[in-house]
């Protein structure tokens, strides 16, 4: 029999094939993104609720199914399934209630009688979300519990797998992704945030970016003058890739390995190098106009500016809960990294630029914990009811960013400072105004750790597979329609098309379209044919 670890992440999907007899792990996949419209966990949100539920449980489990599928096993076989993630995507995958992770106001709440929502530890038939989808007739799903209403599974997998709850100093961990989830420890009091940082920390929403998969480019360092980039082979392990010139895109020792894309933590790294070798003038300036890093990958001023906004969005969040705690910044002694990106990226990089304060003693990097958790409950080296009595445990408190007076100041900043070109003499002014404290001097010698040495720590035998027929085609009637094909044309994505059948249709790519943070496509129509709203999924 056979055992699944899921991890349904904001920018894309994990699974496992687990042999449940020698709990070992035999294949694993994932998707290079979130198959719902949109590029981070507000678009997911903002979908569900303005398409409908049913929608986008529909496109989730679409997408599970596909992944399942191709580890070519008997699905009767598979008789234990367990699946990690925020609240947001964990509600719908189960297709259960949203809406009171989409309103700050608790008398919103209220008047929707949505105000005490549990996220409770579940175990249910696969059957009940997988019919007519897979046959897994003999599968139980297993869903671990929140620690509080927006503190969920994937943030008590943050804190599990590593030893973060034995910290008796001021300890600081950050899950870096699209999402990212972030916590405090300050004696045993716990304050947790997320920052919507947008797809670029996990190599998306760039030109060339890409989440971590073989070809991606992971790091780059200086070599002779010269830009060494460090590749992902098919084992997901980081190799040596081609030496270059960043400037002209000459490529002066080939490697064996050709780049498919970057990273998010490639993304780090170069901005890291090229603010220190001057190519980077002062964010997001550059002096040449391009950074050249092999065949058609190249980071532009606009690829820096979306990767400034993520970078100064998750810096702003930690300040903020740091300065929330009511500790001093050089309190703060050890920082935990988890997720892609903080397992792959240089920290002493990450440090440079702000995405990783530069004030800790120590930093400490750790790989995917909330797949690790997935695995750990389905081999059985973690129960679930051990789980539910941890996070009865737990006292946590829970920022909302997006209501913090010392986020919107320190966000304020961060953007000046990565799209504005004002400089960091200019944003230390900026905190003095804002009575804010001030950035203290970088730690000269910070202690680094790695626990593991890629994102997946067991893999499985052969190479990590990449899914990359998920999404499904979404449709809308296009009452009145020209077809003068306008929302084709300005679509940035090239995500929609317009059918013309016994009536005209809109129809939509969901892995391509940017979802309701976008909606070009409604704007420039001529006729308001389309209005993004009466949306379903097209029948095969």
């Amino acid at each position: 029999m056979y055992g699944i670890a899921l991890d349904v992440g904001t920018s894309g999907f994990r699974a496992q094939l687990i042999d449940l007899e020698t709990k070992e792990v035999v294949k694993t996949s994932m998707t290079m993104k979130h198959p719902l419209p949109g590029g981070n966990v507000t678009d997911h949100l903002d979908f569900a609720i303005s398409i409908g539920e049913d929608v986008a449980h529909s496109i989730i489990i679409d997408a599970v199914g596909k992944m399942i599928e191709g580890f070519a096993v008997d699905p009767s076989q598979i008789s234990k399934m367990a699946v990690c993630g925020n609240p947001i995507q964990l509600s719908l995958f189960q297709n259960s209630e949203i809406r009171d992770l989409a309103y700050v106001g608790r008398n919103m709440r209220k008047r929707l009688g949505i105000d005490n929502v549990q996220r409770d530890a579940r175990i249910f038939k696969a059957t009940d979300i997988f019919h007519g989808i897979l046959n897994l007739v003999n599968c139980l799903i297993f869903i671990p519990p929140a620690i509080e209403h927006e503190i969920g599974a994937d943030a008590l997998a943050m804190m599990m797998a590593t030893d973060f709850l034995e910290q008796e100093e001021p300890t600081l961990v950050t899950d870096y992704g699209t999402n990212a989830e972030m916590a405090i420890k300050v004696g045993n009091r716990i304050i947790t945030g997320s920052a919507a940082a947008g797809p670029a920390i996990e190599g998306q929403g760039i030109s060339c970016g890409m989440l971590a998969a073989p070809g991606a480019i992971t790091d780059v360092d200086l070599e002779n003058g010269f830009w060494r980039i460090s590749v992902l082979n098919e084992s997901m392990d980081v190799v040596k890739g081609h030496l270059i010139d960043p400037i002209s895109g000459t490529i002066l020792e080939g490697s064996d390995i050709v780049p498919a894309g970057i990273t998010g933590t490639g993304l780090i790294s170069i901005l890291s190098l090229a603010i220190e070798t001057g190519i980077i003038i002062s964010p997001p300036k550059l002096k040449y106009g391009k950074i050249k890093l092999g065949d058609g990958i190249e980071v532009s001023e606009e690829d820096i500016k979306e990767a400034g906004k993520a970078i100064g969005a998750i810096r702003a969040a930690q300040l903020t809960l740091i300065h929330e705690s009511g500790i001093d910044y050089e309190d703060l002694g050890t920082m935990y990294m988890s997720g892609a990106s903080g397992t792959y990226v240089d920290p002493a990089k990450a440090r440079k630029i702000g995405s990783c304060p530069d004030f800790t003693k120590r930093t400490v990097q750790f790989g995917n914990t909330s797949l690790a958790l997935a695995r750990d409950i389905v081999i059985e080296k973690v129960k679930l009811d051990v789980l539910i009595e941890l996070a009865g445990n737990i006292k946590a408190d829970h920022l909302m960013m997006a209501t913090s007076e010392t986020f919107k100041k320190l966000y304020a900043c961060e953007l000046g400072y990565w799209t504005e070109g004002m400089s960091m003499e200019m944003y230390r002014k900026l905190l003095k105004m804002s009575k804010l404290p001030e950035l203290p001097a970088p730690v000269a010698y910070p202690m680094f750790e790695k626990r593991v040495t890629k994102d997946i720590s067991e893999a499985g035998t052969g190479q990590v597979e990449v899914i990359e027929d998920i999404g499904v085609t979404l449709e809308e009637l296009a009452v009145g329609c020209i077809m003068c094909h306008r929302c084709e044309k300005e679509c940035p994505e090239h995500a929609i098309f317009i059918k013309a059948d016994d009536d005209l249709f809109a129809e939509y790519n969901s892995l391509k379209c940017l979802g309701t943070a976008c909606k070009r496509c409604v704007t420039v129509c001529p006729v308001h044919a389309i209005d993004y709203k009466e949306i379903k999924i097209m029948e095969s």
